[in-house]
């Protein structure tokens, strides 16, 4: 029967896996990189309250896209607080911590990445079912949003405490991972492979959304002379789909991809030297959703200016907001579906001309 090590500090389980934890991280260094991690949370909270602050005062927001968004910013806001937690627990001080510690630190991470990458999918989804039915929003009722949010928080806290349950190697020292050393190398297969499975069921489901949308505006086209925003629209989409997928391919694919070497044991990899840097390249991924999915958002955008500067605009825009028609008689009056063409992403905007010029060029 193996003995099982719970009582022991994290130094123990480094030094069996020769895990480097960069004693010499002290001094300038530190201090850089303390003052670059501070920067990168303070604009993940400051970006992300504002996604989430915006979807709540505009009620043209209140659909349920905008509320998977702001659930997305409250998942990368919650990266920002782990991402707080490790600057605090690592380096050095990895050694000192005891395993319950440990397991808090890495499932914080892995509940905020998780969190944010379904929630991903969950959007993607949402924009699949609804430009496949030729409508802005989809028809899902607040109940199932608020079902869809709270799955989406269940499975990311379970996947977070997973090896805190028992996938660890706490009784198998021999099955522990070099990077995660009291995670079993098994469990770091499973989480990589599944991820990026993840990851490709998104790229597909984007994929087709690009496809129909370019087809749908080939054959209206045909039939209209369109104006130059409609014409423009495959290349504004082609952008924003580009956009989305690179941001998520550059910040977690090689995070991912390391991982899965290391549960396979490589060990001329090299996955030390670069484990860190691969793992704030995820993280930046939080840094740039809101970026991504709101600030193109010519309404979002305006909505979080003006809580920022705190204008006097805000009754006199409020008042011509009023004026304009909402997308619920957008969608009863507008059955030619060339609506798709323009509010394929920001669903906020009935495709009128102006839209093409502003939008998610």
């Amino acid at each position: 029967m193996n003995e099982c090590y719970y009582d022991k500090r994290m130094d123990f389980f480094y030094n069996k896996t020769n895990t480097d934890t960069v004693d010499e991280w002290t001094g300038p260094k530190l201090i850089v990189v303390l003052c670059f991690g501070t920067f990168f949370c303070l604009f993940i909270f400051i970006s992300n309250s504002l996604v989430i602050a915006a979807v709540v005062k505009n009620k043209r927001f209140h659909f349920p896209f905008y509320y998977l968004l702001a659930n997305l910013a409250a998942a990368d806001f919650f990266a920002g607080i782990a991402y707080v937690f490790l600057m605090f627990n690592t380096g050095p001080v990895s050694k000192t911590l005891t395993v319950n510690r440990w397991f808090l630190r890495q499932g914080l991470l892995d509940t905020s990445l998780t969190a944010s990458l379904v929630n991903l999918l969950v959007i993607a989804v949402e924009r699949y079912m609804s430009i496949m039915r030729m409508k802005i929003h989809s028809n899902l009722t607040k109940k199932r949003v608020t079902f869809l949010i709270i799955s989406i928080w269940a499975i990311a806290i379970f996947m977070g405490a997973v090896p805190t349950l028992g996938w660890n190697c706490l009784c198998d020292i021999t099955a522990c991972s070099s990077l995660a050393p009291i995670y079993s190398r098994s469990y770091l297969v499973f989480w990589s492979i599944l991820n990026l499975v993840v990851f490709f069921i998104m790229v597909v489901v984007y994929i087709r959304i690009y496809m129909y949308v370019q087809r749908k505006t080939n054959v209206l086209s045909s039939h209209t002379s369109g104006s130059i925003s409609r014409r423009r629209t495959p290349v504004k989409l082609m952008k924003t789909v580009m956009t989305l997928l690179g941001a998520f391919v550059v910040c977690w694919t090689p995070g991912l991809v390391v991982l899965l070497l290391d549960g396979l044991n490589c060990t001329y990899c090299g996955i030390q030297n670069v484990k860190r840097w691969f793992l704030l390249l995820a993280l930046m991924n939080s840094v740039m959703n809101p970026i991504i999915y709101s600030y193109k958002d010519d309404e979002m955008w305006g909505t979080m200016k003006r809580m920022i500067c705190c204008s006097s605009e805000d009754k006199s825009q409020d008042r011509r907001s009023s004026r304009i028609p909402s997308t619920v008689l957008c969608r009863s009056t507008d059955t030619s579906g060339h609506y798709i063409e323009d509010g394929i992403i920001q669903g906020t905007i009935c495709g009128k001309g102006d839209f093409g010029d502003k939008g998610n060029s």
